[in-house]
């Protein structure tokens, strides 16, 4: 377990690396920067984080059992980088099952190639299978981010 903490440190470190640089696009159409401030630390923190674009909101999945995501409970302000641009805008964490529910199908349908990642089957039409959705939304919280507001 801590050596994989350790390999994942180091791997966002340089995910981090690439989308400060000329080279984000390698990476920015689906992963971004996020950055926050501690609750309890008062510290700054930044996590690259895979996202959709939906209007104006960002939607963002992660494992209830990682940690940064608990900064966000009941809203917080946060910057991010957004392919090549720094933004700012408000994050909220929601852990209800159906709100994840239903923010795992609007994520998947504005881009269903993350389908496989979660291990969720598509129908011919390309809709994400209920029962796969329920499955994963389990374990998972989502952060949504209205960009351009504090």
């Amino acid at each position: 377990m801590q050596l994989q903490r350790i390999f994942q440190r180091i791997g966002n470190v340089f995910i981090g690396i690439i989308l400060r640089s000329p080279f984000h696009g390698m990476l920015s159409q689906n992963t971004l920067l996020l950055t926050f401030t501690g609750r309890i630390s008062g510290k700054r923190y930044t996590t690259p984080v895979n996202y959709a674009l939906v209007g104006d909101e960002l939607l963002i999945f992660s494992r209830k059992d990682r940690t940064w995501w608990r900064n966000l409970r009941g809203g917080a302000p946060v910057m991010f980088r957004l392919q090549g641009r720094t933004m700012t805008g408000q994050g909220v964490a929601f852990e209800d099952e159906a709100e994840v529910e239903e923010g795992l199908m609007t994520y998947l349908e504005a881009v269903p190639n993350f389908a496989k990642y979660f291990d969720v089957r598509l129908d011919e039409e390309g809709h994400p299978n209920l029962e796969d959705i329920a499955r994963i939304a389990q374990p998972r919280v989502l952060v949504r981010i209205k960009i351009g507001e504090h």
